[in-house]
């Protein structure tokens, strides 16, 4: 089944939430619900622990949220995991690094147009995981290659058992690190980023998507075989429409764009209002059809509204991001109205 667009709501995972139940609460307020990562409740939680479950190698000191990586323990535990590729279980992740995630699998989820889930991308675990040199695993040939692998069977794993609940599921592979990965800095060029990232997809089920905050090139990502890409169009918005060929692209081979709209930080969020963000979103989508030329409704139907970001460090705790995902919901209300979308 597709992905539903037509303005639908989503969000990314991270939640600034510390009562899971709340945070969950929240997530289900929207069109299309997810089960929140919940880094503050403990580390377990942190998006890069959660990908790091069972596999060999890492060095996990949760007292001090500490994520690490050992070659020689790699070395040794590798037989193992490779006797057990088979297993499911060694792949999903278990109450311990997530209480959400169980939770949400729990409950009957068939009445959604969709649900989601997600996973640490490996360009992003590679970039932030370090060997016992400080050396970012991405940069080991072996490990590399066999991350690759490990993690499109994490993904595979979660969307099966999402899809059990609502045959209509799919996955965000969180990607924050690919924006560095243009940088002569890296250690790691675009080149060999755009065939690991086209061999990790190719190992993995529909639909399937990339979700960053950042501004990498849009290029390189609107050319990846995804069904949705979510961003940041608050931030990058303008940046993101000029590439018009890419985008019309990836729209006519049926992708989905999640617009990022709502800021979550407390700042940019009280600098803005409905009409403000309905303002910028309405002309971000007519420079859109303008540098494509894609018709708006076509645009729409392929279209859905988020939070701009996740935010963790807001001084009043939870309040801002409950707000913003009240805003999104009334802004995806506001706009379907206006462009009679069902």
């Amino acid at each position: 089944m597709p992905i539903p667009g037509n303005l639908l709501t989503t969000a990314m995972a991270v939640m600034p939430h510390r009562d899971p139940d709340k945070a969950l609460e929240i997530a289900l307020s929207l069109d299309i619900p997810f089960w929140p990562q919940l880094p503050l409740l403990n580390y377990y939680e942190d998006m890069y622990v959660q990908a790091s479950e069972h596999f060999p190698g890492i060095v996990l000191d949760v007292e001090n949220r500490k994520l690490g990586f050992s070659t020689e323990k790699f070395m040794d535990e590798l037989p193992e995991v490779l006797e057990r590729f088979d297993d499911e279980e060694l792949f999903d992740i278990s109450p311990t690094y997530s209480v959400v995630y169980h939770k949400f699998l729990n409950m009957n989820l068939s009445g959604f147009e969709a649900i989601r889930g997600q996973i640490e991308g490996p360009v992003s675990f590679g970039f932030n995981v370090q060997d016992e040199n400080g050396r970012p695993i991405l940069f080991n040939d072996e490990v590399r290659s066999f991350m690759l692998e490990f993690m499109a069977k994490r993904v595979n794993v979660q969307l099966k058992k999402l899809k059990q609940k609502n045959p209509n599921a799919f996955m965000f592979v969180d990607e924050p690190g690919l924006q560095f990965i243009f940088s002569a800095l890296s250690g790691y060029d675009a080149i060999q980023a755009h065939k690991d990232m086209e061999y990790f997809f190719s190992l993995i089920e529909r639909p399937r998507g990339i979700h960053l905050c950042g501004n990498p090139d849009w290029d390189f990502l609107l050319n990846l075989d995804l069904d949705i890409l979510s961003l940041d169009m608050y931030s990058n918005g303008e940046i993101f429409v000029s590439y018009g060929k890419s985008i019309k692209g990836f729209l006519e081979r049926g992708g989905i764009l999640a617009w990022g709209i709502v800021p979550t930080n407390f700042e940019p969020f009280e600098k803005e209002s409905i009409s403000s963000l309905e303002d910028r979103l309405v002309n971000l989508w007519r420079d859109t059809a303008k540098a494509t030329g894609i018709e708006l409704e076509e645009l729409l139907s392929r279209s859905l509204i988020s939070p701009a970001t996740c935010c963790l460090v807001n001084p009043d705790g939870t309040l801002t991001v409950e707000k913003a995902f009240n805003i999104v919901r009334i802004l995806s209300l506001r706009l379907r109205e206006r462009f009679n979308l069902d």
